[in-house]
């Protein structure tokens, strides 16, 4: 399944901790059992929400966790063209709505989802650590779990793939996907075909600090919206961070770092935005 990248999903989650912590759920429709995971009637999954107040909201990777004072939380794992929406209750329903969750105050959570992807997952407190899978196939989150720069380095040093497919294997770094990967390089002034274990120190600390930046700048500015892949707030507002971008996308403008144009390149099947100046 293609997600969002990190920090589309940390600003969903910040946003459903801001509104939904202490709202207790009235009903919940399905559409379908197309989004959820587990359950082979409508009513098992249902019965599992409906009277439950939500207590949390928390990331785990890219899997958002809300935990329900019913000893269970609900879990959305939300591919790349999904829509949360936070709307009242009498709002016209997209026909892509898949799921609804009526709170007994301030209207509905909907999720929208066009391309089937989506999966929603109710599970006990007791079932969570193995519903969210081993922590060690998880790549490093550097929002949530800072590392020191020095253990940073051993990490990067200990890999010989090229950068641009380190960055976005999420068995290594979470949630760095093709938009903000090509940012972080620029950034960091290091060219996409880098081996890793060839980085200087002075690299090593200036990928570590990109990549921090990068993804807080990103999550500021609500994530990121483009044409290629929309992106929306729980309130309905796109994300600004494409208007930052440095890269990505800009072939043939002028680079903000050396006035010349921006490259566009193919990589391992993967498109890649540089600029020369990255070494």
């Amino acid at each position: 399944m293609a997600h969002f990248e990190l920090p589309e999903i940390e600003t969903l989650r910040r946003d459903l901790e801001r509104d939904i912590v202490g709202k207790k759920v009235k009903s919940v429709d399905l559409k379908s059992l197309k989004s959820i995971e587990g359950h082979r009637t409508k009513k098992s999954f249902t019965s599992g929400l409906e009277g439950a107040k939500v207590l949390d909201v928390v990331r785990v990777g890219l899997t958002i966790v809300i935990t329900l004072d019913n000893e269970h939380a609900l879990l959305l794992d939300l591919a790349d063209g999904c829509r949360l929406e936070r709307v009242a209750s009498k709002t016209e329903t997209d026909s892509d709505t898949e799921i609804t969750i009526t709170f007994t105050q301030t209207g509905d959570l909907r999720i929208v989802d066009s391309t089937g992807e989506t999966v929603v997952r109710l599970v006990s407190l007791d079932d969570l650590d193995e519903a969210l899978g081993d922590p060690a196939e998880r790549g490093l989150d550097l929002l949530s779990e800072p590392i020191p720069w020095i253990e940073f380095g051993r990490f990067v040093l200990q890999r010989t793939e090229p950068l641009k497919v380190l960055l976005t294997d999420p068995s290594v770094f979470m949630g760095i996907g093709p938009i903000y990967s090509d940012e972080i390089l620029f950034d960091a002034g290091l060219r996409y075909d880098r081996p890793a274990n060839e980085l200087t120190t002075q690299e090593l600390r200036r990928l570590q600090r990109s990549i921090v930046s990068i993804l807080h700048d990103a999550i500021k500015y609500g994530g990121t919206s483009i044409e290629s892949r929309p992106f929306h707030s729980l309130a309905g507002e796109e994300g600004n961070f494409g208007e930052h971008l440095a890269v990505y996308g800009r072939a043939g403008e002028l680079s903000p770092r050396s006035r010349t144009p921006i490259e566009k390149a193919t990589f391992k099947k993967r498109t890649v935005y540089y600029c020369t100046t990255q070494v």
